[in-house]
């Protein structure tokens, strides 16, 4: 045998030698995992659960992917461990082997006996348990615990304070029980110190802060958070620039990056925008791209608020838009499809629109739905409603007829849209509304120049018994009157569109500029109704009785023989076109009102009297305004003279620079104001910039009021009694606060008879709370 062939075959004997003597240890080193063993494969014929105390061993196998009877599968040994784990009961889990018995050992999670709250005194407990998701008798878990505290401190970063720390304590209790405490440290409030702007070439950086909600920190802010860093308003702040920007023709403006930075001291906040402004662009040719049939693109025309030529305004597109979409739903077209189409041409800087109307079909209501009144019943709402079922689909009577809803005031939302029905042709119109307390209980103080102190309370119920109607019950005292009155009014009378109701009151006031006290008691029954949009109609019937009283020894002859009692039966109506914004404070607008009564069937006083008046307001901006008031009226006696109860006064609110009924006729050896048959009075105002921060709410005036009253039916060298005109000059200053809107006048009475009495100054001053 060749000798390499004897090599080769002695190597071979001499490996296998060795790897027959090395398998035993061999073996050992690669035993496999108790489960995977071959003799741990065998079948599971039994399984213990160890450790519970509250959940049922039971609980426990039903999570178990193993049953007896099944293999050791170490795959679904351990998918069964993770879903034990899973399902946050336990704090710790453990499998072993124990012969064919699998013994499975669990450390159950407390159970959460009480949630409590400590050092927290901005933020109520109330408020924080409707944020946090554990709950007393759920299972303890970390996890959960630390999800809380991030809420927690969420809700007091959105309120401004970043330096809020949460701490969870577990206290211990019996039967794997824990009461849960959250100590809080709220921290101080984290300001905005600075605002600053990058990019703004065209409007400076004083006239962006106005814009964003944000505001830098300022002392007189204490009532507002605005100056209190919140990234909700931070990310509104972008979208503000962008509208404003994008009102002032510039279309391709963008606001790059907003970024809120801890000041070094970490104990406020400044704020950069970087902003991207681009070129001022005007409007283009506009054109239509109309689906509906029978509908002339020119129709549309009318509705358009964008101009060729004009600066670019995207509220105007806004505004087409909406006025197009109106008209067409006052033609029965309910989902009208109207899109705006802009194309922009940098080289020329214009931007052409192009208003698309799709496809609809006209609809009629299907049904009308009323959804969240628990109190308010369904009719007192239905009466409200512009359209009834059958009805052919009209936005602006679902317009209409959300607005009266929500002049009730008996919701703290409405919301009146329409959706799809049953078929093509037919839509549901859904009322949701969410109720309010309509019941009122207020107490009211305040200070006047002419009543010096005043208080009032009053007691209140808009809604009475969910039908809709008001009962109010009030008291009104300052140191020159006092006055009760109870009012009732029904506002659909025998199911009609009318608002009737009556009246009970009693005044008395102490009329020292006339040298005598006055008492009246009566009342009054009452109805009033919509002739049309904006144009109202109130008749009533007046039963007083009218005490003149305390008449001082040294006072008029006049007024003296008037001493006693009178009682006047009277009818009047009035008739009233209000075409104003806002009834409490108006900008825009303009009223008119005619008041006509007449006394005489029954009682003591016979006479006839008229009264006008009217008002117009011109705003120039959101600040400079312009208006015009100006009333009047006569009396006149049926057959007797008019008694001095009757009469006109005018002065202190009425007329500035004149004290009340400080001008008019007067006996000028008492100085008593006798009142006057015949009267005006007009004012002009203006309202301009007080150069004070917006958000203290003053709001400076310029005025001039001018007026007379005359007209006495007493005569004789005493009597003083011009119908001259009086005229005054003036500045006054308003301002809201927290306490009520105080208001200071100043006025010069530059045209005045020498019986008159001016007053140059008034404050007045309220609240209700």
């Amino acid at each position: 045998m060749p000798k390499p062939l004897i090599r080769f075959l002695q190597g071979v004997a001499f490996a296998t030698a060795v790897a027959v003597a090395a398998a035993p240890d061999a073996r050992a080193q690669i035993q496999p995992t108790p489960f995977q063993t071959p003799q741990l494969r065998s079948t599971v014929a039994n399984i213990v659960v160890q450790g519970t105390e509250r959940i049922d061993p039971a609980t426990v196998r039903s999570y178990l992917l193993v049953q007896p009877g099944d293999a050791f599968d170490p795959d679904r040994l351990d998918r069964s461990l993770k879903a034990l784990y899973a399902t946050g009961l336990f704090a710790d889990v453990t499998m072993r082997r124990d012969g064919d018995t699998l013994v499975i050992n669990v450390a159950e999670n407390p159970i959460i006996n009480r949630i409590a709250f400590e050092g927290n005194k901005r933020i109520d407990d109330e408020e924080l348990e409707r944020e946090i998701q554990l709950r007393p008798r759920l299972v303890y878990t970390r996890t959960r615990v630390q999800q809380d505290v991030q809420r927690i401190i969420e809700i007091y970063q959105r309120s401004g304070r970043y330096g809020v720390t949460v701490e969870p304590k577990l206290i211990r209790q019996d039967q794997n029980r824990v009461d849960l405490v959250f100590e809080i440290n709220e921290g101080s409030l984290t300001p905005v110190r600075t605002i600053t702007f990058l990019g703004n070439r065209a409007f400076s950086d004083s006239t962006l802060r106005g814009i964003i909600g944000t505001k830098e920190y300022a002392f007189y802010r204490i009532l507002s958070s605005d100056d209190t860093y919140d990234p909700d308003r931070l990310s509104f702040d972008r979208e503000l620039l962008r509208r404003f920007y994008l009102e002032n023709g510039y279309a391709d403006f963008q606001v790059l990056s907003a970024v809120a930075e801890l000041a070094p001291d970490r104990e406020s906040f400044v704020v950069t925008f970087t902003v991207e402004e681009g070129p001022v662009y005007t409007f283009g040719p506009n054109e239509f791209d109309v689906s509906l049939p029978r509908l002339e693109p020119d129709s549309l025309r009318q509705f358009v608020a964008t101009e060729e030529g004009e600066q670019y305004d995207a509220t105007l597109v806004d505004d087409t838009v909406d006025a197009i979409t109106d008209h067409l739903g006052t033609l029965g077209y309910a989902f009208v499809d109207v899109r705006p189409r802009v194309d922009r041409d940098p080289e020329s800087r214009t931007v052409s629109i192009t208003y698309q109307v799709g496809e609809a079909s006209k609809v009629f209501v299907e049904r009308i739905n009323i959804n969240g009144n628990v109190r308010t019943l369904d009719r007192v709402i239905r009466r409200e409603m512009s359209l009834v079922e059958g009805d052919a689909f009209n936005t602006a009577k679902l317009r209409r007829s959300e607005r009266r809803i929500r002049n009730l005031g008996f919701f703290r939302t409405v919301d009146v849209k329409n959706t799809e029905g049953s078929a093509p042709d037919r839509t549901v119109v859904e009322v949701d509304v969410e109720e309010q307390s309509t019941g009122e209980i207020s107490f009211g103080i305040g200070f006047s120049t002419a009543e010096s102190l005043i208080g009032d309370v009053g007691i209140r119920e808009r809604n009475l018994l969910g039908r809709g109607q008001d009962l109010r019950f009030g008291v009104t005292a300052s140191g020159r009157s006092t006055e009760f009155d109870i009012a009732f009014t029904e506002p659909y009378f025998l199911d009609r569109d009318v608002a009737a109701g009556f009246d009970l009151f009693r005044i008395e006031r102490s009329l020292e500029e006339s040298s005598y006290d006055e008492l009246r008691f009566g009342g009054v029954l009452r109805a009033s109704y919509t002739l049309q949009p904006d144009l109202t109609q109130s008749i009533n019937y007046r039963i007083e009785q009218t005490e003149i009283k305390d008449v001082d020894e040294d006072a008029s002859r006049f007024i003296r023989d008037q001493e006693g009692t009178r009682v006047v039966s009277q009818v009047g109506q009035t008739l009233t076109y209000d075409k104003r914004d806002n009834r409490l404070d108006p900008r825009d607008g303009y009223i008119a009102q005619l008041t006509t009564e007449v006394a005489g069937a029954g009682g003591d006083e016979r006479f006839f009297r008229t009264r006008v008046r009217a008002g117009y307001y011109y705003p120039f901006d959101e600040v400079w305004g312009l208006s015009f008031l100006g009333q009047g009226g006569f009396i006149v006696g049926l057959g007797e003279d008019v008694s001095i109860a009757e009469r006109f006064f005018i002065g202190a609110s009425s007329f500035r620079g004149f004290e009340r009924a400080g001008v008019g006729p007067r006996d000028t050896s008492t100085d008593d104001a006798l009142g006057g048959n015949s009267y005006y009075v007009g004012s002009i105002e203006l309202a301009f910039p007080s150069g004070m921060p917006e958000d203290l709410g003053v709001r400076t005036f310029v005025f001039t009021d001018f007026g007379s009253v005359w007209g006495v039916d007493e005569s004789g060298p005493e009597v003083a009694d011009k119908n001259s005109i009086r005229a005054s000059l003036g500045i006054g200053l308003s301002f809201s606060t927290a306490f009520g809107t105080i208001r200071v006048d100043a006025a010069e009475a530059v045209v005045k008879e020498d019986f008159d009495v001016p007053e140059i100054f008034r404050l007045s001053f309220g609240t209700r709370f």
